[in-house]
Formats: C-alpha cells, structure tokens, sequence
C-alpha cells in the first residue's frame, strides 16, 4: 500500500488531539458556573463545528458536480456527508453527556437539539437516496441535489441559539472565557479539524475506488483476421 499524505496528517491529528484533550482535564480551569463538567467543552464544540463544516463542503461539492460534471466533486459529496453523519451523531451523544448533569435531563426538544438532530436525519437520508441508484449519473446528479436541499438545516442549527429561546448557550468567544480556555479550545480545534481532513481524504479514495470498480470493463483490442 501507498503511504498518502493524509495518513501523515492523521497520525499529527491524533496526536494533537490526545495532547489537547489532555489540556483539557489537566491544564485548563474548571468552568466557573459548571465546573469540571464544562471541560466536555473541549471535545464538544470542535465536534459540532467540523459536523456543520463538513456538510458544508458537502454542498459545495454538489454545486461542484451540477456545474461541472467532474467525478470528484461527487465522490468529495459521498465522503464529506458520510464523515459530516459520524460527526454529528457524535455531536449529539456528547451534547446529550453535557446535558445529563447540567439540565438534568438526557434530553430536550431544544431548538438547537431539535434542529442538530434533524440534520442528522436528512443527510443520512441522501445517504440512503444515494444507495437506491445503480446508475452513477443518475445517482450523483440526484445525491447533488438533495445535499444541496439538506444544507439548508446547518445555518438553521448554526443560528438556532439566536433565533429561538433556548436553553443551549449562545456561541462563546475569547472575551468570554479566560486565555487559557481560548489555547485549549484552540488547540483541540486544529487537531480535530487535521482528522476530519484524513478522515474525508480517505473516505474519498475509497468512493473513487469503489466508482473505478463500477465501470464496465474496456472492450478488448479487435484481433486483425488472418487468411
């Protein structure tokens, strides 16, 4: 096997990420109104940042593929949104962790919960559109367009805390926590993001592998007649 470059980039990930997540239970203070519950903080916004982010990409691969035609934008589709549904699958189980002793309860039909889990529910179901087409144009054309239909939830769940009364806080920024938090966070972010990279990277080799398999086998050269 070929040693790609975003095996490279994942181990660095790992890594950093088991480097950041260690700041977070070692270094940095406790939450001042959570206490140590709030170091979950670390772990859950990179996560649903890079949930949002990936969906994203997805999308724009969609327009990718409609306006130009080019295969990789439709694998980049099947890779972004199959690694945007693990994230936010995770998302909501570490929300619902968060939630437990801060809420007390599992769950709520929050605004931000409701609009994150309806997410989900929709690019799991281009997922489950895109498994129903044996033909590729046909199913790369109609994945496209209902990755670009299902987008329409992340700026909902991004906003959802400002739009609606919510139990969920609002989006932090750096004047709000202290510096350490703020390097912290940091930290965890890019390495999260460095996994998500290698994450869909590799989710997209395994789509262009799978579509090379696809193709009809090449017609044998025309063997010239002999007298």
């Amino acid at each position: 096997m070929k040693f790609r470059w975003e095996l490279a980039v994942g181990i660095v990930g790992i890594a950093a990420l088991l480097f950041g997540h260690g700041m977070g239970l070692f270094y940095a203070p406790p939450e001042r109104m959570m206490g140590e519950v709030g170091r979950i903080f670390y772990v859950h916004v990179p996560v649903a940042w890079y949930a949002m982010l990936t969906f994203t990409v997805a999308a724009v691969a969609a327009v990718g593929w409609l306006t130009t035609g080019r295969h990789g934008f439709d694998w980049c589709v099947e890779a972004a949104t199959e690694v945007g549904i693990v994230l936010n699958a995770l998302l909501l189980i570490l929300g619902s962790l968060w939630a437990r002793p801060t809420w007390g309860v599992w769950w709520t039909w929050d605004p931000r919960l409701t609009s994150a889990t309806v997410m989900l529910l929709t690019f799991v179901g281009v997922m489950l559109l895109r498994s129903a087409f044996k033909d590729p144009l046909r199913r790369a054309n109609r994945t496209a367009i209902a990755t670009i239909l299902a987008f329409v939830n992340v700026p909902v769940t991004y906003m959802s805390v400002k739009w609606w009364r919510s139990l969920h806080q609002i989006q932090s920024t750096p004047d709000t926590v202290s510096e350490p938090m703020v390097l912290v966070f940091r930290i965890n972010l890019v390495a999260m993001l460095l996994v998500v990279v290698w994450f869909i990277a590799h989710r997209w080799r395994i789509a262009k592998t799978r579509a090379a398999a696809e193709r009809p086998p090449e017609l044998p050269p025309r063997i010239a007649e002999t007298s």
